[in-house]
């Protein structure tokens, strides 16, 4: 194999590819990236074993062939290079990268190791523009869970009756909603997707105006963007009942200026994050005094105005989380909707608060 390509062009699609290998497994071709020069193009193709991410770029092909090098070390020796050509050549057992006067030997790895990405028969598909999807995925996706105990979490829910595309986000902690009011769009579906995966539809070379089409089989989800694709597998598991989670009534409700809140919030993590993120809420008339506290460091105290629905309540919360939801919402004002200390509270953008939302749980006040 032998191939010099432009390096900007080659970071790009480094990028798309290496977000779907993995530095978590012990195997050693799905800590890999596969090269693969044919007909004047470079395919680099990345998999963890449950996703694929591919993309291609023009290329001086001086001899055909593929192989297989270490995705992490790749990726560092191309973030460090200036602009201008870069030659890759397979050599012996060695993959040689020369740049101007540089030159680098990387061990390689079989080709015939990679695992090829699936050829799927989509089954159903939606469409919408990439804009539109990238704005909705971000607005959920903070609260997708970390916990792999609970894989079926670790993913956005996508549910489409034919009328309203839904996406939502748990972690137990905090649910994080969002509505599309879009008839028409495609099948009806209702499937979990990786968030893995959607960070790299999110990074596809797809313009914001122009359409996405996502297709699905029964287990698996397809992206191609023509000179990048993505294929990767739904994950699986009884997504929670989360509409019983989202409370039916609310006797309290603070509408605040959502950048004074989060600007406020901020500061008072300085020290609550000695205290697993505790950020105590007092509504006091049309004030609400916000409070943070360390044992070794000291207290905290901001303070703003609101507009207050018998808002007298003393409420504590995860700073971070509070900050997450309301950074979601994109309104100059949010609604903290609650009814006591021990309840879950509703953020809410100040207009249009039915189709995007976030429940927090509180914590304890001390």
């Amino acid at each position: 194999m032998k191939a010099t390509v432009n390096r900007k062009e080659l970071s790009d699609a480094l990028s798309i590819a290496a977000s779907a290998s993995s530095q978590r497994t012990t195997q050693t071709v799905l800590q890999s990236i596969r090269l693969k020069a044919d007909d004047s193009v470079l395919n680099l193709t990345g998999c963890d074993g449950e996703m694929w991410a591919s993309a291609s770029l023009p290329a001086n092909v001086g001899e055909p062939g593929g192989i297989c090098v270490q995705q992490k070390l790749l990726s560092e020796i191309v973030a460090a290079l200036g602009d201008g050509p870069v030659e890759i050549s397979l050599e012996g057992t060695s993959v040689v990268m020369r740049h101007d006067q540089s030159e680098w030997k990387l061990l390689a790895f079989p080709e015939d190791e990679f695992p090829n990405m699936p050829e799927i028969q989509p089954q159903a598909e939606l469409t919408l523009p990439m804009s539109e999807f990238k704005e909705a995925v971000e607005g959920v996706s903070f609260a997708v869970s970390q916990d792999f105990t609970r894989a079926h979490l670790t993913g956005v829910l996508f549910n489409y009756d034919g009328a309203v595309l839904t996406l939502v986000a748990t972690d137990t902690h905090r649910l994080a909603v969002n509505r599309i009011h879009r008839p028409g769009i495609g099948s009806q579906i209702n499937v979990i997707v990786p968030e893995k995966a959607l960070r790299t539809i999110r990074a596809l070379p797809i313009a914001p105006e122009s359409p996405l089409v996502l297709q699905f089989d029964g287990s698996r989800l397809i992206v191609d963007a023509g000179t990048a694709k993505m294929t990767s597998q739904l994950l699986t598991g009884q997504y929670p009942n989360w509409e019983r989670v989202i409370p039916q009534e609310f006797t309290r409700a603070w509408t605040i200026d959502r950048v004074e809140l989060f600007e406020n919030i901020r500061r008072a993590m300085i020290l609550a994050k000695d205290s697993a993120n505790r950020v105590r809420f007092s509504g006091k008339g049309d004030r609400v005094i916000i409070s943070a506290r360390s044992e070794d460091r000291g207290e905290a105290k901001e303070e703003l105005p609101v507009i207050s629905k018998n808002g007298e309540l003393e409420i504590a919360f995860n700073g971070r989380y509070v900050m997450d939801a309301i950074n979601s919402l994109g309104s100059d004002g949010v609604v903290a909707e609650m009814t006591e200390s021990s309840r879950p509270a509703v953020f809410r953008p100040s207009e249009n608060g039915e189709n995007r939302f976030c429940v927090v749980m509180p914590m304890a006040l001390s």
